[in-house]
């Protein structure tokens, strides 16, 4: 009875030791007599008892593993305080396990000296600026350094990037006094572009109104001109019919006798003002003025169709 209890005992033993069940996504390593033999992929699997072990477990999840903070030297001799985290994935379980005593370690001191390195080239601004190129650059050596452990790095990103208090002082004074001389140019531009639309606006008045008196001023010629025509033409009509009356039956009475009313009227008016005036000695002489008048017009008329 406890022969048969020893042997059920050591059945059990060699059973759980013997059968292995694989969780998915991930890979077991075999030794056999302390030599790598194979790797177990998930579902079931079978170990020689004594003879064969697992000798590593890894995860082919991806995994996100925290850098620690640290103080990089930018360019121009700024001190800058940077943590990331690298995304990585066991690709190759067998080069995982023998590879690197600790590839975790590995990754994470090496990517502290890459980006020590890579932000040592840049000037503090870049460093804001160029993120994802610090990204891409740490990523690109560690897949690179990270193959022979396989492992590979999928992602680096920077989480934070601090530089000292007097530098974000100062960064802040900068933006500031940016945006003040943003503002400044802004209504420097604004005050300018509204001079030049007064000045503008001025000149075109101007150029409105002079052109308005100098159609004004060509309107009044011509009216002037044409007024002065007019005129000219009127009276030559009037002369004409003046002249026409004359050389009519009776016209020569008429004309004497309108000159000598408008050399009475003339007489009377200089008597009204109280003016000094000299008058003609007897009435004779006026009847001698009204013949010369006549003789006047008779020789300077034209004569008309009789």
């Amino acid at each position: 009875m406890e022969i048969a209890l020893v042997l059920l005992v050591i059945a059990a033993i060699f059973v759980s030791q013997a059968v292995k069940i694989v969780p998915q996504q991930n890979a077991w390593v075999v030794e056999r007599l302390g030599k790598y033999d194979r790797t177990l992929t998930p579902g079931l699997a079978f170990v020689t008892p004594f003879i064969e072990r697992v000798a590593y477990k890894h995860s082919l999840k991806e995994v996100p593993l925290d850098v620690p903070s640290q103080v990089c030297i930018t360019k121009d001799n700024t001190q800058l305080q940077v943590d990331g985290i690298i995304y990585f994935q066991v690709t190759d379980p067998m080069r995982a396990s023998y590879g690197s005593s600790n590839y975790v370690f590995a990754i994470t001191q090496l990517a502290q000296t890459l980006l020590r390195s890579v932000i040592g080239k840049m000037e503090l601004d870049k460093t804001f600026e160029e993120r994802d190129q610090i990204n891409g650059a740490v990523v690109s050596a560690l897949d690179e350094a990270a193959a022979n452990w396989g492992v590979k790095v999928l992602r680096y990103e920077i989480k934070d990037l601090t530089p000292p208090a007097e530098i974000l002082r100062s960064m802040q004074a900068q933006i500031t006094a940016e945006r003040e001389k943003r503002a400044l140019i802004a209504a420097s531009e604004g005050r300018k572009q509204e001079q030049i639309n007064i000045a503008t606006g001025e000149r075109e008045a101007f150029i409105a109104r002079s052109e308005g008196q100098r159609q004004a001023e060509i309107n009044n010629a011509q009216g002037q001109a044409a007024a002065i025509v007019a005129v000219a033409e009127a009276t030559a009509l009037a002369i004409r019919q003046v002249a026409q009356a004359i050389q009519a039956p009776g016209g020569e009475q008429a004309v004497q006798l309108k000159v000598a009313e408008k050399a009475v009227e003339a007489y009377a008016q200089l008597a009204q003002k109280n003016n000094t005036m000299i008058v003609p000695g007897h009435m004779g002489e006026v009847a001698g003025l009204i013949g010369t008048a006549m003789a006047l017009m008779k020789g300077g008329a034209t004569p008309g169709p009789r």
